[in-house]
């Protein structure tokens, strides 16, 4: 399955180093199969978007993967892809960068080419073959409808795909330079929010997170003194004040850390789809890793 974490400290820019792979046998396939790619966005300080990914398709891509990089941002997207539909190539690799925006998707998104029919002209911002890239184009037009306003261009493109397309779920993280949105729909995936005051909940720790079997690892001694929110497709740690996003909850971290949620879309998909439905390497990237 794949892994999401998002990380804000706006409006102050916190430095942060990340293995997207830790441990040394991440890529083993004993007991586990291999990540598909690995990827880290980030912002500059005039608000540049930078994106960082590879493909696991070669000796060099695991090295990449396993290098720790040290990166210093607002807000920070990272994304352990495990292929549902695209090959293994960077345009196909999370996250990806639109308008400015970064998004990482872990679900299943079917019916594409009614996707794509939808789309119509903006399937040009649409650069590789991913379901988690088209969304993302829906969810950028939907956004320009809207104003500007992500949030509603987030809920109004879910509720398109909810109710028009075979859907095995839509987790996303999205990012600007200094917000954060996430969704959680429905309840397939989990998706773990963690508001973190300065020094953790014991005020006196900096951030070191590590995900399960060494996919991921984040460190942050700025985080020691700034409060920070983390949104995760797992806990991270041993705090117990990981909250379990609610299925269908759309959760808004602002450039003051102020957080809002609400649940935007309160029914099942009109089109739901189990592992059973889906096509083998479909089913594969979405059970547990």
């Amino acid at each position: 399955m794949c892994r999401l974490f998002g990380l804000i400290s706006s409006p102050l820019r916190s430095r942060a180093t990340f293995w997207l792979l830790d441990a040394p046998d991440s890529l083993s396939v004993q007991s586990h199969r291999e990540p598909d790619g690995t990827g880290l966005g980030h912002f500059d300080a005039d608000g540049t978007p930078q994106v960082h990914k590879a493909p696991i398709a070669a000796y060099e891509d695991r090295v990449f993967a396993r290098e720790a990089r040290e990166v210093e941002s607002a807000t920070f997207l990272a994304h352990i892809r495990y292929a549902s539909t695209g090959g293994l190539d960077v345009r196909n690799t999370h996250p990806f960068e639109q308008h400015g925006r970064l998004f990482a998707h872990n679900g299943v998104i079917e019916g594409l080419d009614e996707l794509d029919r939808h789309l119509g002209e903006d399937r040009s911002l649409v650069h590789g073959d991913t379901d988690s890239e088209r969304f993302f184009a829906l969810v950028t037009r939907e956004t320009a409808a809207h104003g500007g306003d992500v949030s509603a261009g987030l809920e109004s493109a879910a509720r398109w795909v909810a109710g028009n397309l075979p859907l095995f779920a839509l987790n996303i993280v999205l990012v600007t330079a200094r917000e954060l949105w996430a969704l959680r729909y429905p309840a397939t995936h989990e998706l773990y929010v963690l508001r973190r005051p300065a020094g953790g909940h014991q005020g006196s720790r900096h951030l070191d997170h590590t995900g399960r079997d060494g996919r991921l690892r984040v460190r942050s001694a700025h985080l020691g003194d700034r409060p920070s929110v983390v949104v995760a497709s797992e806990r991270m740690d041993e705090s117990p004040h990981w909250q379990l996003m609610a299925p269908g909850e759309l959760l808004h971290v602002g450039p003051d850390l102020r957080t809002t949620s609400r649940i935007a879309l309160a029914g099942p998909p009109a089109h739901p789809l189990g592992l059973a439905d889906l096509r083998p390497e479909a089913a594969a990237s979405q059970r547990p890793a």
